[in-house]
């Protein structure tokens, strides 16, 4: 790798990729935890199809993801149009947007987690917890949280590692503007089309070994996961 690659190369994608999805795993982890033990613990009528619906940006085209979200949040969407009325806000060329589209794809992976470990969790013990006067919400706290949690984080480290490679959706939605909304896997891109390709490499081995580290710790956490 030159050296000089190394003065001109610009940190600002990486950056903002790690914050694009942080924020967006965090948002997946809420969601999915509470949407995980809705599925596992109730029987919501029409739970199957609304897992389905929760699970299809997992196979869905990520342009079909993308359009979906400008239908509803673009400048003249329902819900983005409201919000462009009303507080003069969108998230088309934001890196809100990417945002957004992250934590859709990042979602089924924290559902289906945490869905599976809420089911592993032995009702007994909840049980014995409600014999000592404990809350629902206790229970849920001190009992059902701390033995779900193993494969709830490992869920959420795949959602992590999911977020950081968003690309089609997020495309679409944000744009790749630099310094703005421009990703590592947006300037992976840009700096291919550009023949940039030592700038890409350099780009695509940082992203790899953050994604192994990230799969590496969620395959342990999967290991303590409840049985």
């Amino acid at each position: 790798m030159p050296t000089d690659l190394w003065t001109q190369f610009d940190a600002a994608p990486l950056a903002l990729t790690l914050r694009v999805a942080v924020v967006a795993t965090l948002l997946a982890l809420a969601l999915g935890v509470a949407l995980g033990w809705l599925f596992a613990r109730t029987k919501l009528p029409g739970r199957g199809v609304l897992e389905a619906v929760c699970m299809l940006p997992l196979v869905l085209p990520p342009t079909v993801l993308g359009y979906g979200i400008l239908v509803l949040m673009g400048r003249h969407g329902a819900l983005g149009g409201w919000l462009r009325e009303h507080f003069d806000y969108t998230v088309i060329f934001n890196w809100h947007g990417a945002v957004i589209a992250s934590t859709l794809v990042a979602l089924p992976l924290v559902l289906k987690g945490a869905s599976s470990a809420f089911a592993q969790v032995d009702r007994n013990l909840e049980a014995a917890a409600r014999t000592l006067r404990q809350s629902p919400w206790s229970t849920f706290v001190r009992v059902t949280l701390p033995l779900a949690w193993p494969g709830i984080l490992a869920g959420t480290l795949l959602a992590f590692a999911r977020a950081m490679g968003e690309f089609g959706a997020s495309l679409m939605v944000a744009g790749s503007i630099p310094g703005q909304t421009q990703t590592a896997s947006m300037a992976i891109y840009d700096a291919v089309q550009a023949g940039r390709d030592d700038l890409a490499l350099l780009l695509a081995l940082i992203v790899s070994a953050v994604s192994v580290s990230v799969l590496v710790l969620s395959n342990r956490f999967l290991q303590r996961s409840p049985s």
